[in-house]
């Protein structure tokens, strides 16, 4: 009876959407410190070992709602760009920083502590942890990979991002 109760769950379950996690939101009350998601794509990489430019900040009045949070965007194309495929361009893992979920947990990520890797936007939370980060990218994002599902369905971390504070989204 047990089996057949589990098996009728399982089958059930199959047709539901899977359980995304919350989207990590700063004190700004934006996804990703209200700065652009879409604009990482248009700065220039850093090498590694080198500090990244910063992220671009959103404008409170271009704003779209995504994964229970709101995401603010430099100009209407950058949101119009977003919702033609989100999954794209919002950061990997919820927008918790990459490092941790390597390391199994949920902490923010920063959103001028970033990367592109294989077409996925990265954040961390601190620059020592861009340093680990950075020794092993790829080795990195496997552990994180595999530890992602576990995790997922988490709440987001209430956490502050140490030592910053976000100047965005800009105000109209």
């Amino acid at each position: 009876m047990k089996r057949f109760a589990f098996a009728a769950l399982a089958a059930l379950s199959l047709g539901l959407p899977a359980f995304a996690g919350e989207q990590f939101v700063d004190q700004t009350g934006y996804a990703v410190s209200g700065y652009d998601v879409v604009a990482y794509r248009g700065l220039q990489q850093a090498p590694v070992g080198q500090a990244q430019p910063e992220g671009v900040p959103g404008n409170a009045a271009i704003t779209t709602e995504y994964n229970g949070a709101t995401f603010a965007f430099a100009t209407e194309e950058n949101r119009t760009t977003f919702l033609q495929d989100p999954d794209y361009y919002a950061p990997q893992y919820d927008g918790h920083c990459a490092y941790g979920v390597s390391k199994g947990g949920k902490v923010p990520g920063n959103p001028n502590l970033w990367r592109i890797v294989d077409d996925r936007l990265y954040l961390n939370i601190t620059k020592n942890v861009v340093g680990f980060w950075e020794e092993d990218i790829p080795g990195n994002i496997n552990l994180a990979e595999g530890n992602w599902p576990g995790i997922e369905e988490k709440m987001a971390s209430t956490n502050p991002i140490p030592n910053y504070t976000s100047t965005a989204p800009v105000q109209p």
